[in-house]
């Protein structure tokens, strides 16, 4: 964890209170033992690397930043309408405080996904990894400026022994080094965490710096067809959109349009 007491420190400090308290209403034992948890996971990076779209398209009802973009969201009808409009998987926000989610929002979307879905939250600890398995994530997200190299490394291991697959995120040059052959994905986040303020161009920044052999994904920003088409030419394969699609009334309509499927 960062020194400077930033948003992402806040959530943090948070997300570790949140943990404990959940590991004293279930244990894990009682997670992995779901009917979710036997099931067979998908992969994420080989559907982003069979996708014509390589969208991950995001279901979220607010952020830190923004306060609520659409809080009355219905996960299913987002999630199942973003699986027929074309994306390559969905990402789910199940951070409460921040972000408006919960880990039921996860189970009602595996409900209507064939797709895979990932996990969106600040992982710190095991447990979480075992909440993912439990309602019904084939990936979670691990967050670089969230974690030290080992504890990344340590988690990345924890995950695929249960199946999950890991987008690594990165924003800055200091964070190449959490990159290793064991991270499934590498995200480049265009949002700092610290400020929450976002650059599109950190994605063509650092493109050149993360190994060719990493399927690469670009995060947060992105607006138009023509940036998903730059980043393809510099080697990107996947590209997680929310805002854009949550502040419509109709995110799954916007997801569409955006891809330019015809009615």
């Amino acid at each position: 964890m960062k020194n400077d007491m930033s948003v992402l420190n806040r959530i943090l400090k948070t997300k570790q209170e949140e943990v404990t308290e959940r590991k004293n209403r279930i244990s894990e034992r009682d997670l992995m033992s779901t009917l979710l948890a036997g099931r067979q996971r998908l992969s994420m990076r080989k559907a982003l690397e069979e996708s014509a779209t390589g969208i991950i398209a995001e279901f979220k009802r607010k952020s830190p930043s923004g306060g609520f973009i659409h809080e009355a969201a219905g996960v299913q009808e987002v999630v199942g309408g973003y699986v027929r409009n074309g994306a390559a998987a969905c990402s789910v926000l199940t951070d409460t405080d921040y972000f408006g989610g919960s880990l039921l929002d996860l189970a009602m979307a595996r409900r209507v996904s064939d797709i895979p879905l990932l996990r969106k939250d600040f992982i710190v600890d095991f447990y979480q990894l075992a909440e993912a398995v439990a309602y019904g994530a084939d990936a979670v997200l691990l967050i670089a400026a969230a974690l030290s190299p080992a504890q990344c490394r340590e988690l990345a291991d924890a995950a695929h022994g249960l199946g999950l697959e890991i987008l690594l995120e990165i924003h800055r040059e200091e964070e190449l080094e959490y990159v290793s052959p064991e991270m499934d994905i590498v995200g480049i986040n265009n949002r700092n965490l610290t400020t929450f303020e976002t650059d599109i161009y950190t994605s063509f920044r650092l493109a050149s710096q993360v190994p060719v052999a990493c399927l690469k994904v670009a995060e947060s920003g992105i607006r138009a067809m023509e940036t998903v088409v730059a980043l393809r030419r510099l080697g990107f394969r996947g590209f997680l959109i929310g805002e854009h699609f949550m502040r419509e009334a109709q995110p799954a309509q916007a997801l569409k349009n955006f891809v330019g499927y015809a009615d």
